[in-house]
């Protein structure tokens, strides 16, 4: 019994740290405030074809192909068939957590 009370245990610390690790790298709210200050610029109006926030039909196809191609695409640039993103925005200062907290929200809103 002591065996598996101790790994129970274990298991339940790795579980608590891997999900607070998730959330740290996930910031929906850091991520809102670069949409709104960096991102709102096209997403909100549509500029260069890009869909805009909450636009469910628009989002639906790439929130399918997952975060990770949706992160990689506004990282590196990416060309559609309807719109450009540019590489990181048009802004080079922003780190690839920026980025992927602000399509963490995008996600979000666009559900």
């Amino acid at each position: 019994m002591s065996r598996f009370f101790s790994l129970a245990c274990c298991a339940l610390f790795v579980i608590s740290m891997t999900s607070a690790d998730a959330r740290a790298a996930h910031d929906v709210d850091e991520g809102k405030n670069i949409y709104e200050t960096k991102c709102a610029g096209c997403h909100k109006s549509g500029i260069l074809g890009s869909p805009k926030l909450g636009d469910r039909a628009a989002w639906a196809p790439r929130i399918t192909k997952g975060r990770d191609a949706l992160v990689s695409n506004a990282i590196k640039g990416f060309q559609g068939k309807t719109g450009t993103m540019p590489p990181r925005g048009n802004d080079a200062q922003l780190t690839d957590a920026q980025v992927g907290n602000s399509v963490d929200y995008i996600i979000k809103e666009s559900k």
